[in-house]
Parts: C-alpha cells; sequence; structure tokens
C-alpha cells in the first residue's frame, strides 16, 4: 500500500466560525487521533489533501502526517462533506501501526459481461460495490478484481465466492451478496378501464345495433 506525506498545522481555535475561516483560506479542520495519542486538532492545505486521498489507494492511502515536528501514520478514517456542494468540511485522521490489522472498505471491480445478460438478456444488479476487510495497512488493497463474466440468470455472486488474498479477511458474511443477474422486466400492456355507463362495443358494432333497432321499428310498422 502506497504512503504519502501530508503536512498538518494544529489548530490554535475551536468552533464552527474558525473552521470556516479556515475552509475560506483553502484549509481543512481535522483531528488525529489514536490508542498511543491524545487527539490533536489539526488542519491541512485543501489541494494537498485532495492529492492524498486521489492515489491509486484512495482512502486506504497510509498517511505520514506531520504535526509540530512529529511524524504520525495515519489514514482518513472519517470524511465529512457538506451537505449541498459536497465538499470536504471536516476529517478524522486515525493513528495506524504496519504491524497492527485495521478494518477497511474496499472497492470492487466486477470484470466481463455475464453470460446470462449476454443469452437470456438479464439486468445486472449491483447489491454492494464495496466489501469491507480486515488487512495489515500496507496489505490492504486498492481494490478487489471479481470476474462476473460465467453468472447465469437468476445468479447472486456473494461474498464467499470473492477470491482469497494472502493477509485479508472477509468481515461481512458469506452469504452477503454483491451483484445478481434477475431476468429482464416484462412489459405488461394496459387494457383501458370502462367509465360507468361506458358500452362495452363501440363503434362499427354499436352503429350496427342501432341499424337492428331500426329494422326491428320497420317491422312492426309494416305489420
Amino acid at each position: 500500500m502506497q504512503q504519502v506525506a501530508l503536512r498538518a498545522t494544529k489548530r490554535e481555535t475551536a468552533g464552527s466560525r474558525a473552521s470556516r475561516r479556515l475552509r475560506r483560506d483553502g484549509r481543512i479542520p481535522g483531528i488525529v487521533y489514536g490508542s498511543d495519542i491524545k487527539p490533536i486538532a489539526v488542519h491541512v492545505s485543501e489541494r494537498d489533501l485532495y492529492s492524498v486521498l486521489h492515489t491509486e489507494a484512495g482512502l486506504n492511502a497510509i498517511i505520514e502526517m506531520e504535526v509540530g515536528g512529529e511524524s504520525v501514520l495515519t489514514v482518513a478514517r472519517e470524511i465529512y462533506r457538506h451537505p449541498v456542494r459536497g465538499e470536504i468540511d471536516h476529517v478524522d485522521f486515525i493513528q495506524v501501526s504496519l504491524d497492527t490489522e485495521i478494518e477497511a472498505e474496499v472497492f470492487l471491480e466486477f470484470v466481463g459481461t455475464p453470460i446470462g445478460a449476454i443469452e437470456d438478456e438479464g439486468i445486472v444488479h449491483t447489491l454492494d460495490p464495496t466489501v469491507t476487510i480486515n488487512a495489515l495497512p500496507n496489505a490492504i488493497p486498492s481494490s478487489i478484481e471479481v470476474d462476473i463474466s460465467g453468472m447465469a440468470l437468476y445468479d447472486t455472486l456473494t461474498v464467499g465466492d470473492l477470491p482469497e488474498i494472502d493477509g485479508v479477511t472477509y468481515v461481512p458474511d458469506p452469504g452477503h451478496g454483491l451483484i445478481t443477474v434477475t431476468p429482464p422486466a416484462v412489459e405488461v400492456e394496459e387494457v383501458p378501464e370502462l367509465l360507468e355507463g361506458e358500452e362495452a362495443v363501440e363503434g362499427e358494432e354499436a352503429v350496427e345495433g342501432e341499424e337492428g333497432e331500426e329494422a326491428v321499428e320497420r317491422e312492426e310498422g309494416a305489420s
């Protein structure tokens, strides 16, 4: 797993007003915590943080954070975003050790087109695009590739079907579904509903009915 460096500055003041000023200046407030250190309120460059979180490792990148002349090995565990703009408002960094396993969420990379989608026009539904794992920080894969080309109609790929990876343990139940192939939607022809008092047969048959009545009237008049 790739390690990246990120320089942080201790925050002298706390509160929402101070955080807004930091964000206006291109800085993102955060906190560094762990079992061996006291929580440290920090702020980091928005541009540098973007670069750190957009490496191949993504959110699981090991971040060597420099704080007050000291180096702390961390990962970004909680990222809070603005509910409307989607911008990062705050980040929680948790201290890690290279010889201690941590829990991480890894994206699944589904490769191929299921045979059930090709031969039977099945629809592929992704139930869960990620999987939670336990692994040493350096053993966390950037993604897990899964070949789904052999999936037939009605098949569901589960956590138990994922490939074995050295040093990686899958956390969810083996039966937890990840992707499935379902039959195509059946189009049902809508039958128009009859309004109250509306004749079931209209048009030509209605005209024939009127002609029949006229014929009966003519016969009665002739008799």
